[in-house]
């Protein structure tokens, strides 16, 4: 990454915003933070190459709500939004407005310097983008009916258990489809396979 990026930091949780700081300076990237979005937001545009991590739950601005205003502003900045357990559902949300990935709490350093990595080459060429969105279009085809169906109920943020109410099958099969699904798609985590999914225009309205 360049040695001039600065991380944006935006949670109301002071113990993860000194957490945050920590893991960058530790890493010897520069970092801001933020209690809320409406300081971030107050300071913009930002000139340095800029990365974005929120938690997605904050009391005045929530973390897609900062999706939007972005967008409205036409910032296009890469944001990687933190969740916690059960806010997968916010977290599709998030990347369908935009966001480049999420991260569940509690998160692994390694995973989340990867995806700010990831986040900062995501201005790829648009050959490189058209080459991703046919290879996850490609893996889509791939799936069977049930995987597909699987795949819905995970995008959408539901558990094994109404994912398997809702299909009349064992949770235990929703777990086999689920791997199967995993490996064809070849997605290393449930962002990944979110992304793949939205990419190739493959998520449930």
């Amino acid at each position: 990454m360049p040695d001039e990026i600065v991380i944006h930091i935006i949670d109301d949780d002071e113990a993860v915003r000194e957490s945050l700081a920590f893991l960058f300076d530790t890493a010897g990237i520069k970092t801001s933070i933020y209690e809320s979005p409406l300081p971030f937001l107050a300071a913009l545009p930002v000139k340095t190459p800029t990365c974005v991590i929120t938690d997605i739950r904050m009391p005045e601005m929530t973390g897609v709500d900062l999706l939007r205003r972005l967008r409205d502003l036409g910032e296009a900045l890469p944001v990687i939004v933190i969740t916690g357990h059960g806010d997968v559902s916010l977290a599709v949300e998030a990347m369908k407005l935009g966001a480049v990935d999420f991260i569940e709490k509690p998160f692994d350093s390694e995973a989340l310097l990867a995806s700010v990595r990831t986040a900062m080459r995501q201005r790829a060429s648009g050959d490189e983008m058209d080459a991703a969105r046919a290879a996850a279009k490609a893996r889509l085809a791939t799936l069977s009916a049930r995987e597909r169906q699987v795949l819905d109920g995970l995008v959408s943020g539901n558990p094994n258990k109404t994912i398997a109410y809702d299909l009349g099958i064992s949770p235990r099969t929703v777990e086999v489809y689920r791997a199967n699904l995993m490996t064809k798609m070849q997605a290393a985590s449930l962002s990944d396979l979110v992304r793949m999914a939205l990419l190739a225009g493959g998520l449930p309205a």
